[in-house]
């Protein structure tokens, strides 16, 4: 495997941390710039509405440039970014360095998987986009748990001020590993016509609208987990690294679980069967959310169903992509990579305003309904399968 392609997992990781280690450092921050806990929430869903928007339209856009130029620039987003985000006096500046940086994740992860598959052949090509992934999992596994930890007992400011040097260490590694490609003018105009037809699609945009659901039931969550567990579950600061270990470590299982289930059984029915899941795990936590051990648990079983869920809605839109536009998966891996950021924050924003009306306790219900959507929407779309042309 060429050696860049563990450097765009070092930089998913970096992308990873930045966007995800908030939702541990909630409390942190809301006590450091004086503001409330779903003003700050917000910065998560600030972040993965600029990913929602660079993953499809920014990267069509930069469709004629070449990808390493790209991506070093979307990692010198980041690392600036991280270092002013360190050093933010304001909740505005706050969300709009964040969004900003979402912008170059989205940009990154859509370039990213599509160059990784390109740099080897064929037969390697699902093991290179895995390692692209992985950086990101891994992130939530042990990069977000580092940094609650870190940010609870020193400085959130020096989580960030630590991302903005990984970043600079990505754009090292991929400026001297990347091998720079000639462009060819006629080819890109291709992908562009393609781009436009599959982001119109209406199959593959009634899969990212499940996809974005999930991300919305989840995120109405965990945006606010920290908080939730100080608040309703009663934790002590210290068992929030323990919990989200305990998310991103069973994150990495619900990763292989949903690779495996969508592999041997129909991706329909291991989809809908995860919905239902993750539905009856958020309704558990809100009828157990003041319980330490019940809680704990469930928010690992979160970590798993979530995962599993994104690999199988990964995996059913590139194969719809395939079987409806074909040679645009690519596309449908922004359009994944989007629907996934807006449904973070769409979570995180509704979480917000539940809280503001009904409090903490009611986050979980917020995502049960958003399961229950995606729920409807996926057995129409199986019924609609069935019917004859």
């Amino acid at each position: 495997m060429p050696a860049v392609i563990y450097i765009f997992s070092l930089c998913t990781f970096t992308f990873g941390l930045s966007e995800f280690v908030v939702a541990g450092l909630v409390s942190a921050i809301s006590v450091d710039l004086h503001e409330s806990i779903s003003h700050v929430g917000s910065a998560i869903a600030a972040y993965a509405l600029g990913a929602a928007i660079g993953a499809p339209i920014i990267t069509a856009l930069l469709a004629n440039w070449r990808d390493k130029t790209v991506l070093l620039l979307t990692l010198g987003v980041l690392a600036a970014g991280s270092v002013v985000i360190s050093l933010a006096p304001d909740i505005l500046t706050l969300h709009g360095v964040r969004f900003i940086i979402g912008l170059a994740h989205g940009v990154f992860m859509a370039v990213a998987s599509n160059a990784a598959v390109k740099l080897v052949d064929p037969l390697r090509a699902g093991r290179a986009l895995s390692l692209v992934w992985m950086g990101l999992t891994l992130s939530i596994a042990f990069g977000v748990p580092i940094g609650t930890f870190l940010g609870s007992y020193w400085s959130w400011r020096i989580v960030f001020l630590a991302i903005g040097g990984l970043g600079l260490i990505s754009t090292a590694g991929l400026a001297l590993l990347m091998r720079q490609r000639p462009l060819c003018s006629t080819h890109q105009a291709t992908d562009l016509k393609q781009s436009l037809a599959a982001l119109l699609h209406r199959e593959l945009l009634v899969a990212a609208t499940i996809a974005m659901l999930v991300s919305v039931a989840t995120f109405s969550f965990f945006t606010f987990v920290s908080p939730f567990l100080l608040d309703i579950t009663g934790v002590q600061p210290q068992i929030l690294s323990l919990a989200m270990l305990v998310f991103g470590v069973c994150s990495i299982l619900g990763n292989l679980l949903g690779g495996y289930l969508v592999d041997a059984f129909d991706a329909d029915r291991c989809l809908l069967g995860g919905l239902t899941a993750l539905m009856l795990t958020l309704l558990s936590l809100y009828v157990w959310g003041d319980s330490l051990i019940a809680t704990l648990i469930l928010v690992g079983l979160l970590g798993v169903v979530f995962f599993a869920l994104v690999t199988m809605s990964t995996l059913r839109l590139l194969r719809l992509a395939h079987h409806y536009v074909p040679q645009s998966s690519s596309v449908a891996s922004g359009l994944n990579i989007a629907s996934f950021n807006l449904g973070t924050a769409l979570g995180g924003i509704g979480a917000g305003w539940i809280i503001t009306r009904f409090g903490l306790a009611f986050i979980p219900i917020a995502g049960v309904g958003a399961a229950l959507v995606a729920i409807g929407i996926l057995a129409l779309q199986m019924k609609s399968k069935l019917r004859p042309s």
